[in-house]
């Protein structure tokens, strides 16, 4: 379980793309199953996005310094 939850985003976006891949290539698939799988799909996205929090906020940006020419 702790795999899941360290990883949940990687697991999600592999299988929203196993999806859409099923989807394109099995054209006999009735549209209203897919449509059903995607919304589901939503909302275990919503649930991954609380598993593994919000992203962290950046760092502020360091400070660069311009090295001064040689000879001032």
């Amino acid at each position: 379980m702790t795999f899941v939850r360290t990883h949940a985003a990687r697991l999600y976006a592999l299988a929203v793309a196993v999806l859409a891949l099923v989807a394109h290539f099995v054209p006999e698939l009735p549209s209203a199953l897919v449509l059903g799988v995607v919304a589901a799909a939503l909302g275990v996205g919503e649930a991954v996005h609380r598993v593994t929090g919000p992203a962290p906020e950046s760092a502020p940006p360091a400070e660069t310094t311009v090295p001064s020419e040689a000879g001032e």
